[in-house]
């Protein structure tokens, strides 16, 4: 199955927790902070949204950071997902 993202929405898949601190101490994972970074994995059209024409201004591949609490969790396949709108992507990260 695939994912197609409609209207403004990006499909993102996130990036893996680090599992030690920069000191080198061994995180458990219910101590581990949840990342913010992403990879984008498909855009949606854009378009008309509330009434404002939006360009997506994202691309597949990308990596990005997006806000805290942002978007829905979604899994398939075995994978995990989240899906945004893309006023949630805070930064691309080059």
């Amino acid at each position: 199955m695939k994912l197609v993202p409609l209207s403004d929405r990006v499909v993102l898949k996130q990036c893996e927790a680090e599992e030690t601190t920069k000191s080198g101490i061994i995180l458990t994972s219910s101590a581990q902070e949840k990342p913010q970074e992403a990879e984008v994995i498909a855009v949606g059209p854009g378009g008309m949204v509330d009434g404002k024409e939006v360009t997506m201004q994202v691309k597949t591949g990308q990596k990005v950071i997006y806000s805290k609490y942002a978007g829905t969790e979604v899994k398939l396949d075995g994978e995990e997902y989240i899906i945004v709108r893309q006023s949630d992507i805070l930064a691309v990260v080059e």
